[in-house]
């Protein structure tokens, strides 16, 4: 069973939050870049993931791109499921990672 709406308070939640957006213009904007920034790098790691597994050097590599960087973000995207891993490399020495299925 749903509870119904109250739509008073949902005006006065969303009237709320668009005066702390307006309080705080500045950390907003700057949180919306950093989160463009964030979803531009998963797209590139996406990208290269496409071709298969990769370990965290391959990703760095191909991307050039710091492996601390990397593995940042590969840490973030598996925690929400976006990459998953994929066994060890062919020296099972370090864990390759993949693209969760669905994940375009």
């Amino acid at each position: 069973m749903t509870k119904p709406i109250d739509k008073a308070a949902a005006h006065k939640r969303s009237a709320m939050m668009a005066d702390l957006r307006k309080q705080h213009l500045e950390s907003v904007k700057e949180t919306q870049l950093h989160v463009k920034s964030q979803n531009k790098t998963r797209k590139v790691l996406k990208r290269s993931l496409k071709a298969g597994p990769h370990t965290i050097s391959e990703l760095a590599e191909e991307t050039d791109m710091s492996k601390s960087d990397v593995l940042w973000h590969v840490s973030a995207m598996l925690r929400y499921g976006l990459v998953v891993e994929a066994g060890m490399d062919e020296d099972e020495e370090y864990y390759m990672y993949s693209l969760a299925k669905g994940v375009r």
